[in-house]
């Protein structure tokens, strides 16, 4: 048994009664249900684009409580153009009202999830402004090309040309090209170690650190959490298997290390990593398994799983206080690999 199993896990094997959603978590569950989306899997990639959200729940929620959903949280945004693989991408960096302009700031490159298919930089906001303004950092949310539109491997292709971007622009908008971390959630969270295993093999400045969020880590739709939570909310395996279809052209397509990365891709070399799963999640799994498989590989790794909580959790700081604890976390290690975490005396 490694470390991280010490620490974070047991075996992977399927529990008799999956896991259910803790006070905070339903409450966020029930509101998104108040607002009647359609099961993903039943849709073209079209309508799944304009079905309510979990931050459309979370937004909800706060109106109830009188509070703001538009609130910056100390946070200013610029919403840019930049050059991707094939055409312009939209990006949108976030930076802390209180950073001076007098000096260079680290800078995370942050992906946002969707399954390779649907969501977009609105909808995943909560992120990466939680991450600016907790680790005190500049982030550069950006947007990829889509499936079906855009099969395999158009949004890796577009990841690793916005980190180009980033190293060489960075001090253009007072970020530090020294200190660029890659970051993302879910389909976001492979595009982040993507990047790392890309930019390792074409001779690239890696980042200094990768923070994974719930990724999409294998292809074994067969595992312990999947099996556990083939019927969760937001995510289960009924939508993972619609997403797959629309993403790759054949089947052979998903066997590439950078998509199945726990059994095909070699992790010696990556960057520091923190990876955070949701217990009640079906890519809970193979996001633990991507841990130490990583450990094994000589990576300096931190892993946690928030228990209660589902995938697409991390967003949630406003309303979730896991949400905000994974914050937190991530913010803490992001600083950690920046050198700018204030040590005890």
């Amino acid at each position: 048994m490694s470390i991280l199993d010490k620490l974070f896990g047991e075996s992977d094997t399927p529990r008799d009664h999956p896991a259910k959603p803790d006070a905070p978590m339903k409450k966020v569950l029930d509101e998104l249900a108040s607002l009647n989306p359609k099961p993903i899997e039943t849709l073209s990639p079209e309508e799944a684009r304009r079905q309510p959200t979990p931050t459309d729940a979370v937004k909800s929620l706060l109106r109830k409580a009188g509070k703001d959903p538009a609130d910056d949280l100390g946070v200013k945004t610029t919403d840019i153009t930049i050059p991707g693989a094939a055409g312009p991408l939209q990006a949108r960096i976030y930076k802390p009202h209180a950073h001076s302009e007098d000096k260079l700031h680290p800078v995370v490159v942050y992906f946002h999830g969707g399954g390779f298919v649907i969501a977009d930089l609105d909808v995943y906001d909560g992120g990466p402004r939680g991450v600016s303004k907790m680790a005190d950092v500049i982030v550069v949310s950006v947007h990829y090309r889509q499936a079906p539109e855009h099969k395999f491997p158009a949004a890796h292709d577009d990841a690793l040309a916005a980190y180009r971007w980033v190293l060489d622009n960075a001090q253009s908008f007072h970020g530090d090209p020294q200190k660029v971390a890659v970051m993302g959630e879910s389909a976001g969270g492979n595009l982040a170690i993507g990047v790392s295993l890309m930019a390792r093999d074409a001779g690239l400045p890696a980042p200094v650190h990768q923070v994974l969020v719930y990724p999409v880590a294998g292809v074994d739709m067969d595992n312990a959490s999947y099996v556990e939570n083939a019927t969760a909310k937001p995510l289960n395996k009924p939508m993972m298997q619609w997403f797959v279809k629309h993403i790759f052209e054949n089947e052979g397509d998903a066997q590439d290390p950078r998509i199945n990365l726990v059994e095909n891709a070699d992790l010696i070399g990556l960057p520091s990593s923190t990876v955070i799963c949701a217990e009640i999640d079906p890519l809970r799994s193979e996001g633990e398994l991507l841990a130490e498989k990583l450990e094994q590989a000589g990576v300096d790794v931190r892993q946690k799983t928030f228990h209660g909580s589902t995938h697409e959790f991390f967003g949630m700081a406003q309303v979730l206080p896991d949400a905000m604890a994974a914050q937190t976390f991530a913010a803490h290690e992001l600083k950690r690999a920046f050198g700018t975490a204030i040590l005890p005396i």
